[in-house]
């Protein structure tokens, strides 16, 4: 990690979380061999003081933010300095090198995103609980689900329900869709009132102590139209075979095939317009990419969605999603309370 380059300076949110297990909306983890500073302002220093540990921390405002940074790379004696290329804007690029004119700025996203795609035991264990207020969520308001709701209460219900069993906020935004509207991948929830024998899918996530879940069920009220029962039993048996053969070895592409040729098979293949998966963890969505042309290979201890999905324009469709942590010999599925059949 410090081969080729002397400190790090971190500006994103996620990753500063990622180091330091502390949330904020400013500040900066700089980090070189030798020693580690967490720079934040006022408001968050003295709890920081108290949760962070094994960090130097310093305080700074707005208009001293880059001369502080500068002071401790000069302090630590660097030359070279590694930057999130993927996170840092043009403007913010411009800034950075302004403010850092003495130093050599090297791209270093990729160091922090591959020490974030392998998750440790504690981050299995928070991922984890994520999901379980996620799915504990869904069952509390299912019994809500009567003839005239509309998504937007259901949406509503859930987030209240989220917040209630622990979750801080949630993961991203309820995906609740009924009818037609599950044609839609990402469905944002209106006031379309349910109707007897329509289909419905939540895609719902809760974040907890920084960590995400995800999951995603498609239901019938009442008695299902045969082709959309049958568009549901090929994305579930298209899920169950992808969730059988993945393991740690395989590429992204691979296990993204497992359940799109099942699919292509039963005559659904221009249907299923996204990937199979994502990674996991302080953010919804993450490497790595289990897609079309995704070169990822999966490891032990990832943490990946599972999510196959059928999608017909203007009449329906479904989408089943499990997360799951990939091992060496298959996959341990952490999204077991929740009924993956039609019926609820």
């Amino acid at each position: 990690m410090f081969t080729k380059i002397d400190a790090y300076v971190i500006l994103s949110a996620e990753n500063r979380f990622y180091y330091t297990g502390f949330m904020s909306s400013f500040g900066c983890v700089l980090i070189t061999a030798k020693a580690k500073y967490f720079i934040t302002d006022p408001r968050y220093a003295a709890e920081a003081r108290k949760s962070v540990e094994g960090f130097t921390i310093l305080t700074t405002n707005g208009s001293a933010f880059y001369d502080d940074i500068v002071k401790v790379l000069k302090k630590e004696d660097a030359k070279t300095v590694g930057y999130e290329d993927s996170f840092v804007t043009v403007a913010g690029f411009k800034k950075l090198k302004a403010a850092l004119s003495d130093f050599t700025l090297k791209a270093a996203s990729n160091v922090f995103d591959d020490l974030r795609l392998i998750k440790s035991e504690e981050e299995i264990q928070k991922v984890a609980a994520a999901e379980i207020v996620t799915q504990k969520a869904l069952l509390k308001t299912l019994p809500l689900l009567k003839a005239g709701v509309s998504e937007k209460d259901i949406s509503n219900e859930i987030t209240y329900q989220m917040l209630s069993l622990g979750a801080e906020e949630l993961a991203f935004e309820n995906i609740v869709a009924f009818g037609v509207n599950t044609a839609n991948p990402h469905h944002h929830p209106s006031m379309k009132k349910l109707e007897k024998n329509e289909m419905v899918t939540f895609d719902i996530g809760a974040r907890v102590n920084g960590y995400c879940g995800d999951m995603t069920r498609t239901f019938c009220f009442g008695k299902p139209d045969e082709k959309l029962a049958k568009i549901h039993n090929i994305v579930l048996e298209a899920q169950k075979y992808a969730l059988n053969n993945i393991k740690a070895g395989m590429s992204g592409r691979e296990a993204h095939l497992l359940a799109s040729e099942y699919i292509t098979a039963n005559g659904y293949g221009n249907e299923f317009t996204h990937s199979l998966g994502h990674g996991i963890g302080i953010v919804v969505h993450e490497g790595p990419y289990m897609a079309p042309r995704s070169e990822d290979i999966l490891k032990e201890n990832m943490i990946v969605s599972v999510e196959p999905g059928i999608y017909v324009d203007g009449f329906g469709g479904a989408r089943i999603e499990d997360i799951v942590v990939v091992k060496n010999d298959g996959v341990v599925n952490l999204t077991t309370m929740v009924d993956k059949g039609i019926s609820l």
